[in-house]
């Protein structure tokens, strides 16, 4: 099924080089949503997400023609996303404290409401680059090399701000939860 997926999306691939629009909004059809989930959870607003998953699949209808293969286009599209989430937070964000960040509009079931809403906030307060490497990591689930060559630094680079961010996002919510150690950690 997975090798008729990409058979599909090569096919796709070759008639948008070739002017097919049909052909390109099926490529975007079909990657949307993940563009969109990386820029959802970095940004945490449906808008702006939104907004930043139109100007990448407008970057890559005109730079298709880069664009080698269907693994060639998940890589190209994860990465151009996730610059693109950096240089957007960079533009907007406000030096807020965690206890001053806004409350989230819509609440996702879990188990813990609470820790999870510590847990976004403790993300979107990390600088950038460690935001972008945990939600790569653990919300699109790629591996360290993986996210070492989409964002362009080195594996080492990954592995520590993978762990200050997890380091950060701990102390944090130990300071929220009065010293009650999670499970998660």
């Amino acid at each position: 099924m997975a090798e008729q997926q990409e058979d599909r999306i090569a096919q796709a691939l070759k008639k948008a080089l070739a002017g097919d629009h049909p052909a390109f909004a099926e490529l975007v059809k079909e990657h949307q949503r993940m563009v969109f989930s990386i820029a959802y959870h970095f940004v945490h607003n449906r808008a702006l997400a939104e907004d930043l998953a139109q100007e990448v699949f407008l970057q890559l209808y005109q730079k298709l023609s880069e664009i080698q293969s269907p693994a060639h286009l998940v890589y190209w599209l994860r990465r151009v996303t996730a610059h693109r989430c950096i240089d957007q937070s960079r533009r907007l964000r406000p030096e807020i404290g965690l206890e001053d960040a806004p409350p989230q509009s819509t609440m996702p079931r879990l188990v813990d409401p609470l820790l999870h809403q510590h847990l976004r906030n403790g993300v979107a307060a990390l600088p950038e680059k460690w935001r972008a490497m945990v939600i790569l990591r653990y919300q699109e689930e790629l591996d360290l090399a993986e996210i070492s060559e989409l964002l362009d630094i080195p594996l080492n680079t990954v592995k520590s701000g993978l762990q200050r961010s997890l380091a950060e996002l701990r102390k944090r919510l130990m300071r929220k939860s009065g010293g009650v150690r999670y499970a998660i950690f």
